[in-house]
């Protein structure tokens, strides 16, 4: 059985650059100026005609010749990598990029040297731009990989020797360099590479392509246009009457590159640009700048209604909430709802990179007409997406079954760059197989029903428990001659799970004793990954790792085994 979105199908856009839908649309040229980004730590303030001039200049630092000055960038011959925490530059690099249709690659700043590696090998990057505190981390990894150091570009801070954006667009300016046009683009050119995890193994890097970015475009207009019917918002009570953002969203994860890097250039509004998640200072921003779209994920949720700081913080301002990137419990939503005004608006939705965005979201009541908001319900397909349940027999799944979401639309992604196994095993004849697990009532209503299985979802970022095993397996010493890392209790929320490894120890484990190894495998993971994906359920030695007939891993027998004993310790406390 097919499902279908219940919204009219997005209307048709020009095949084009998407730069072209972001700042060159005929409405744009009545736009009187205003605040468009405020960076929070310093208050500096760049206005939109200021910010187009400088993508504009970006644009024609990356593409104009070398005997001209530029860095010479032609298409997909080269790949610009960004590795920075959040910042105005950031978006202009991404949207520079775009202009000239030379594809950009996000790596997350808080890569570990093991994880860079990966990341160059995968993505391929041809120059790299990295904040200036990351050079430590990123120097050595990228001579190890053959990326010359002489293309390796600052994005913000200051190096000496090392030439920034920053300076490339005043050489721009003085010398006078012609400024390049913006590049024609197709539907299936290439816009940008971002890492998942997909549905299990290691991260993979995402095809998104202008016409996969310019389609999510029209879906938004079809809900704003869907909701505007129904809900008329108050006017923002911030200085310029225009909405205020709060840009801490991670720039190389989907969501925070969508929601600043790209639809903020929709209508007129401004982005408060936070480098990164701090909760005190967050509070504080919402407060000074008079914040009025907060865009959130379920971990920041958590952080947010169980800080004492919260009751006494000043939301006031808030109009609208989206949150996003992993499942919130409908207990999280309720007490968050609780410190805005009551006329806020919440809204919740599910997405994944493979799908540009999103593909599903709650309507507001009275949406088309009819539609409704159920508790617990995840809500209805996003404009022109298709949909199937799919048992793990292959066949449909009737009415309120749970199986596999499988999604096709134009928003779904090119595929993976250079890995056709997993491209095989991911997108099979135009639908994308989610992995993750579903039921759907009569109504064309979808109710999220558990994680893939293997994949987690860490403060709304995937987790791999293969890259993690892979890393342990890996400690120079060969403690171990065996691993399975799976989710177990103890995250955040209900829903969110943390990672535990049950290890068999080798001889040279043996010989060195539990203890000693279990310390040892601590610190070497905790020095090659990322903290969210640290090991916080605990590290178990066992005699062998269950598994099936045919080799595969039975990482249910290993949880259910943890959260037994966990569940008879709670209960002989009480």
């Amino acid at each position: 059985m097919i499902i279908k979105s219940p919204f009219p199908d997005p209307p048709p856009l020009p095949e084009t650059n998407v730069h072209n839908i972001f700042f060159n649309r005929p409405e744009q040229a009545q736009w009187a100026d205003f605040t468009l980004l405020i960076d929070a730590p310093t208050g500096k303030r760049r206005g939109y005609r200021e910010f187009v001039e400088r993508v504009r200049d970006a644009a024609t630092a990356l593409g104009a010749p070398v005997a001209e000055g530029g860095l010479g960038l032609r298409g997909e011959d080269e790949i610009v990598g960004i590795m920075s925490e959040n910042s105005m530059d950031y978006i202009a690099l991404v949207q520079a990029s775009l202009a000239i249709t030379t594809p950009f690659a996000l790596i997350s700043s808080y890569s570990t040297p093991f994880e860079l590696k990966h990341a160059l090998n995968m993505t391929k990057v041809t120059r790299l731009f990295v904040d200036a505190k990351l050079l430590p981390i990123v120097l050595p990894v990228a001579k190890a990989v053959g990326l010359s150091s002489k293309r390796i570009y600052l994005l913000q801070g200051h190096v000496k020797g090392r030439k920034s954006l920053g300076d490339m667009i005043r050489e721009v300016k003085t010398k006078g360099i012609k400024r390049q046009d913006v590049r024609p683009a197709k539907r299936d050119t290439l816009a940008y590479l971002v890492l998942s995890s997909g549905t299990s193994g290691l991260p993979k890097a995402v095809m998104i392509s202008h016409g996969n970015i310019i389609y999510t475009i029209g879906q938004s207009i079809v809900l704003s246009e869907a909701a505007a019917a129904v809900h008329t918002p108050p006017t923002p009570s911030t200085p310029e009457g225009f909405p205020v953002m709060l840009g801490f969203l991670p720039m190389h994860h989907t969501y925070g590159l969508h929601a600043h890097c790209f639809r903020s250039f929709l209508v007129q509004c401004s982005t408060v640009v936070v480098p990164k998640w701090e909760l005190k200072s967050a509070l504080k921003h919402i407060s000074n700048y008079r914040v009025t779209h907060l865009l959130l994920i379920p971990s920041v949720v958590h952080q947010i209604v169980n800080h004492p700081a919260a009751a006494k913080a000043d939301f006031s301002s808030v109009l609208h909430m989206n949150s996003g990137a992993a499942y919130l419990p409908t207990e999280l939503s309720r007490k968050m709802s609780s410190l805005v005004p009551a006329r806020a608006i919440f809204i919740e939705g599910y997405g994944m990179s493979e799908a540009t965005i999103a593909a599903i979201t709650q309507p507001l009541p009275g949406t088309l007409g009819y539609l409704k908001r159920y508790p617990g319900c995840t809500g209805v397909l996003y404009p022109g997406m298709e949909a199937r349940i799919v048992d793990e027999d292959g066949s449909d799944c009737e009415v309120n079954k749970v199986g596999e979401l499988w999604l096709r639309a134009p928003n779904v992604a090119l595929g993976y760059w250079n890995n056709e196994k997993a491209n095989k095993g991911t997108f099979v004849d135009g639908w994308l197989k989610t992995g993750d697990q579903f039921r759907v009532d009569a109504e064309r209503y979808f109710y999220f029903a558990d994680r893939s299985k293997d994949t987690l979802k860490i403060s709304g970022s995937q987790v791999s428990p293969v890259e993690i095993e892979d890393v342990l397996l890996a400690h120079p010493d060969k403690l171990i001659v065996d691993v399975s890392v799976a989710g177990v209790s103890g995250g955040r929320t209900s829903d969110e799970k943390v990672p535990r490894a049950w290890i068999v120890l080798s001889e040279s484990g043996k010989k060195r004793g539990t203890s000693e190894v279990v310390k040892a495998l601590e610190a070497w993971h905790q020095e090659n990954l990322s903290k969210y994906k640290w090991l916080r359920g605990g590290i178990e030695v066992v005699r062998e790792i269950p598994k099936s007939p045919t080799g595969k891993t039975l990482r249910r027998v290993l949880q259910d085994g943890y959260e037994q004993r966990l569940a008879k310790k709670v209960k002989s406390k009480l």
